[in-house]
């Protein structure tokens, strides 16, 4: 019982900022071109994860393109600025994108 209780405590805490991150990207529009595990009109997160998870600086690269847009990484599609985000939130967009690999 106690493994039981001790293993659904340790789920709830790791899917929480993994759901609450995935509720701000729904928030902010972002899964309106983009989903985890497949391509829509922009890259799948876990692509966009597996190519820049190596790169110690991505998190920074990857919010700055969220607030302010970019072209020719993924193809034709630019991807547009995100007014709707702060600093803050594109940080911590990047950061959960990372983790999906």
């Amino acid at each position: 019982m106690k493994r039981a209780l001790f293993a659904l405590a340790l789920t709830a805490t790791v899917a929480t900022p993994v759901l609450a991150d995935l509720a701000l990207a729904t928030s902010k529009n972002c899964m309106a071109c983009h989903a985890v595990d497949k391509k829509l009109v922009g890259p799948s997160y876990k692509d966009v994860a597996a190519k820049y998870g190596s790169d110690a600086g991505a998190a920074d690269k990857l919010a700055a393109k969220i607030l302010k847009g970019g072209s020719g990484v993924w193809g034709a599609v630019p991807m547009p600025a995100n007014a709707q985000v702060n600093d803050a939130e594109a940080k911590k967009l990047a950061a959960w994108v990372l983790t999906l690999k």
